[in-house]
């Protein structure tokens, strides 16, 4: 075993897999000190307090850092790209970055020779962690990963070892929360024919025949700043939409997910915020934006999206894409009443100084459009509108009937019966 590798800092939660990973650290590594970091993006008090108790009782220092209001910030950028994977929000990949690079300020500070995470070789925070760490002078350390090893072994070894094993159900399901989602994954959820039990969902209630709740949302530049008239911080905010539409049913995702590696998995989510925020984002831009401005945004979306899933937030393509998505929701800003019913968000309302709509010329009940335009004109437009697909379609029907095309008018002259 090899002897004096210094200090590590860990990526620590209190869980299994990082609980484990202290012992291994200094068994199979040889590092003289782990030093456990915890970063609060969000997580309830009692996993802090949790990974306080198995700190203490492995013998490691452990370092707490407040970045709730910087992840805040990163998921109202996200709202500002419409951003999810696959259909769900990002959760878990908005945090990872926010966590390292909090971890790496704590291992720099304290001298450490080596970073560590507890992730496995077949999933996607591997790779964004590392995506953060490998730009500094620090080893990256993954034991779980090097190991090869696997929830049963770890299970095992610290019955052996008697070490604390806190949070996750007994290690039995791999769960992450943090301020935007919630996932829950691992024993027999990873049967794709598995139906889930409700006991996995925490945040979000089964969707019953509560009353109907409308919301309001208010935005400047494509930001929620107010819930119902009430100025919030990103923070309260979250938080607020996370217990009100939560109570609905709003916000769950069951998946089969397409991780960067290639591996497909299943998946459960909870996002109620999120769902909400993303939902009624989109109601206003629909509002304010152009069709074109739309349209191409929506490519812009997705390549954020794709990056942000990747843990590549600070990545030169993102800072790009971000450039076109800021100056879009310059306009963004209004408000957008959405309805929470029986687990479903959906916009009912939407005001914005900055509308791209004129209700008299949309009326069915006003004569003309507007700027001297009139409803005839639009004849010109639907003589030419798919004049070139009904050309095409005569020219394939006359070929396939065997008639000689002479020219592309559609006139032609009849062809020679070659029939016996």
């Amino acid at each position: 075993m090899p002897e004096g590798n210094g200090t590590v800092a860990l990526a620590f939660s209190g869980g299994l897999d990082t609980t484990v990973c202290v012992s291994l650290l200094k068994e199979e590594y040889g590092y003289d000190e782990v030093i456990g970091v915890t970063v609060d993006v969000g997580q309830p008090d009692y996993e802090f307090e949790e990974a306080e108790e198995t700190a203490e009782a492995l013998g490691v220092e452990q370092h707490v850092v407040d970045a709730t209001e910087e992840f805040a910030d990163l998921c109202m950028e996200a709202v500002k790209a419409n951003a999810d994977y696959q259909g769900y929000p990002l959760g878990t990949a908005l945090a990872r970055p926010v966590i390292a690079k909090a971890i790496l300020s704590v291992a720099e500070e304290e001298g450490c020779s080596a970073v560590a995470h507890g992730c496995t070789g077949k999933g996607n925070d591997q790779l964004r962690f590392e995506a953060v760490w490998r730009d500094s002078d620090l080893d990256v350390i993954a034991p779980v990963r090097e190991l090869g090893l696997t929830r049963e072994w770890e299970n095992e070894y610290a019955a052996e070892k008697g070490l604390p094993v806190e949070g996750g159900d007994g290690g039995r399901y791999s769960i992450d929360t943090n301020l935007w989602s919630r996932s829950i994954e691992g024993s027999e959820l990873e049967d794709p024919s598995t139906i889930p039990a409700d006991d996995i969902y925490k945040w979000t209630e089964n969707p019953s025949d509560k009353d109907a709740e409308l919301v309001e949302v208010e935005f400047e530049e494509g930001v929620p700043v107010a819930v119902d008239g009430e100025e919030l911080g990103g923070v309260e905010l979250i938080e607020q939409l996370n217990e009100q539409a939560g109570a609905h049913g709003i916000g769950r995702t069951d998946m089969m997910e397409d991780r960067m590696l290639g591996l497909k998995v299943r998946e459960n989510y909870e996002h109620p915020a999120a769902t909400v925020l993303l939902t009624a984002h989109e109601a206003l831009e629909g509002l304010v934006l152009t069709q074109e401005e739309r349209q191409f945004k929506a490519q812009v979306d997705q390549e954020w999206s794709q990056k942000a899933y990747q843990g590549l937030v600070d990545a030169p393509l993102t800072g790009a894409l971000e450039a076109f998505i800021d100056d879009t929701n310059e306009r963004v800003t209004g408000t957008v009443t959405v309805k929470l019913e029986g687990g479903h968000c959906r916009p009912v309302s939407r005001e914005s100084d900055y509308a791209v709509y004129s209700e008299s010329a949309a009326s069915f009940n006003e004569e003309d459009v507007s700027g001297g335009i009139t409803q005839q004109d639009a004849t010109g437009v639907a003589k030419y509108h798919g004049f070139q697909s009904r050309l095409a379609n005569k020219i394939l029907d006359d070929a396939k009937k065997g008639a000689a095309v002479t020219d592309g008018s559609g006139d032609h002259a009849a062809s020679e019966d070659t029939e016996e």
